[in-house]
């Protein structure tokens, strides 16, 4: 690559920098440059700058190690695709008009510095999008995997009496295993009454209450019985609404009441000692 252009751009990388931030702030699709503090936009502009000039070298080959650890930060910071190719076409078009300003490029060669950042940026936006789309794959499949081993485990709480709070959205894959985890448990922790808990359940609609009845049929089927409790006042609604038939359910608004519910179905209750 071009030692005049690699020059410039290392003399001048303050005022790229900032240059680049401000077309950054541009917009209100993303919140990184709103409202994050000034040290940490400052050291993430850094080094992203860093990331951008890392090929520009005889070799130009990319620092894959920095490249994944740049990547997996913006992950976290929730970068969006748009937003890092909208960083990366920013820092070109800054770089390209302060070697404007500097005269290195001028309309006498103007076409081959373009053919320059051809091949500078694009195999550098290949590099960074592929590294973002692992990492976020990565991220999701690992909270997915926690939000399941949150969500799906049956807690005994009182002999008889076991618990299974829900936590997330209920698609078809996690109903098979809260279903599983649900009828294991209730084999072997010999549970009478099972308190499904969908006080963490942001949505309840037609799938997710098929999947809920279809947990408690198979509860029934082993022996025990099941309730619905966590039962929020719009969640409710929305099960009116959709014309959700619970009619075999015993159903509460709240755990501690579903607790009272079950002890009694269990011929016990709470009293108060003197």
């Amino acid at each position: 690559m071009n030692k005049r252009m690699i020059a410039s751009i290392n003399e001048n990388m303050e005022i790229i920098i900032t240059r680049w931030e401000e077309l950054m702030k541009v917009g209100q699709d993303e919140k990184f440059f709103h409202f994050m503090p000034e040290q940490l936009i400052e050291k993430t502009s850094n080094e992203f700058a860093n990331l951008m000039t890392s090929n520009i070298a005889e070799n130009d080959i990319v620092d894959v190690r920095q490249l994944n650890e740049f990547t997996e930060k913006v992950v976290r910071f929730g970068w969006s695709i748009k937003f890092v190719n909208k960083a990366i076409d920013n820092f070109s078009k800054v770089v390209f008009e302060l070697l404007e300003e500097k005269g290195v490029i001028d309309t006498a060669n103007v076409r081959n510095y373009f053919t320059i950042f051809q091949n500078w940026i694009t195999p550098l936006r290949e590099n960074i999008i592929e590294a973002y789309a692992l990492e976020w794959e990565r991220t999701v499949s690992l909270q997915k995997i926690a939000l399941q081993e949150l969500s799906a485990s049956l807690i005994p709480v009182f002999e008889k009496i076991s618990v299974m709070p829900l936590v997330g959205t209920i698609d078809t894959e996690r109903a098979k295993l809260i279903m599983e985890n649900l009828l294991d448990g209730v084999v072997k922790q010999r549970a009478e009454v099972v308190l499904l808990d969908i006080t963490g359940v942001p949505v309840v609609d037609t799938m997710v209450a098929h999947h809920i009845i279809q947990a408690a049929d198979a509860v029934r089927l082993v022996g025990s019985k099941c309730m619905l409790v966590g039962i929020r006042p719009e969640i409710a609604q929305t099960i009116v609404t959709l014309g959700i038939n619970l009619n075999d359910f015993t159903t509460t608004s709240t755990l501690q009441r579903g607790m009272q519910e079950a002890l009694a179905m269990t011929n016990r209750s709470i009293v108060e000692v003197e």
